[in-house]
């Protein structure tokens, strides 16, 4: 892998070994819109989950820390669960990046914005988390620590997608574990189940591990590994791989129409393909113009300015 050959670069040039776990995560919380409620609260939630995300070790693999993965995570709580003094609700909005080889340039592998946050937070505790208990006693404050995990299994599941073939397949496993065992508390815990609407959590593990988007996941790993990183030795072998797997992923498209696991895979890499595709003659790029149109709705103005 890329990763443990900068590692290794890295280790004999400073000669010191560095032992670091897999994330590199911000963690911001918006909490203008929750009133009544001590400040401190926040700031004690925002380094629970710094805390979590960043010093629980996720993999089995050894990370040195130049190979930790970076991400983004921001809570924007917009108001307290009905008769539960530390209950909140909001939305989480989740970014992460991978480095692209030979150059500073960080390519984005997720960029989502979650909508069912509901949970129980309690000041003092460390946030706890059981692959093999996920609900625990408290489903509310499970749900925290649960929904947390889900996202950290899949950014590295996507990244170790883009260094290998498949990859990361364990870690989404991991994170389908999550949901199938998820907190439950009748109705009150929203994004988990295939009923719970088209777009959340459950679908997006289902179809990355399905066999019917499995060229989506073939796709990720050229896109990056084949792709960007050889932008700077061979960009012209390295623009065409990344046009050329454009069709397969249509054909995903046509089969399985307003999927969510190709929106999600748009929200990370519309503005990529949009530079790729500005780098072409104008001729060049009618081939590909209509099929990005139809994949990737939302940033369909985008694709058409282009022609």
């Amino acid at each position: 892998m890329l990763k443990k050959l900068l590692s290794v670069v890295l280790l004999i040039t400073s000669g010191v070994a560095v032992q670091a776990q897999e994330l590199n995560c911000k963690v911001t919380i918006l909490h203008e819109k929750i009133l009544n409620t001590d400040p401190q609260v926040f700031k004690d939630m925002t380094k629970a989950v710094t805390d979590f995300m960043n010093t629980r070790k996720w993999t089995s693999d050894e990370f040195q820390t130049a190979e930790k993965i970076d991400c983004n995570i921001l809570f924007n709580l917009t108001g307290k669960i009905s008769g539960d003094d530390n209950g909140y609700q909001g939305t989480l909005s989740i970014q992460a990046s991978r480095p692209v080889f030979n150059s500073s340039y960080n390519s984005t592998t997720v960029n989502y914005v979650d909508k069912d946050i509901v949970f129980h937070f309690t000041q003092y505790g460390a946030l706890q988390f059981d692959d093999r208990n996920i609900s625990g006693t408290d489903p509310l404050a499970s749900n925290l620590t649960a929904v947390l995990a889900y996202y950290a299994y899949l950014i590295i599941g996507l990244d170790y997608d883009s260094f290998s073939p498949n990859g990361g397949t364990d870690y989404l496993k991991k994170a389908q574990n999550i949901v199938n065992n998820a907190p439950e508390a009748g109705n009150s815990i929203p994004g988990w189940k295939a009923v719970d609407g088209t777009r959340n959590r459950y679908w997006i593990i289902d179809q990355l591990l399905s066999p019917r988007f499995q060229d989506v996941r073939s796709y990720w790993y050229t896109l990056h590994r084949e792709g960007l990183d050889n932008m700077y030795n061979k960009p012209d072998t390295a623009k065409l791989k990344i046009l050329s797997g454009l069709p397969k992923l249509s054909e995903v498209n046509k089969e399985n129409p307003n999927s969510i696991l190709l929106q999600f895979f748009f929200n990370a890499k519309a503005d990529e393909m949009i530079k790729i595709l500005t780098q072409l003659p104008k001729p060049d790029r009618a081939q590909y113009i209509p099929m990005l149109m139809a994949m990737d709705v939302p940033d369909a103005a985008k694709y058409n300015s282009l022609k």
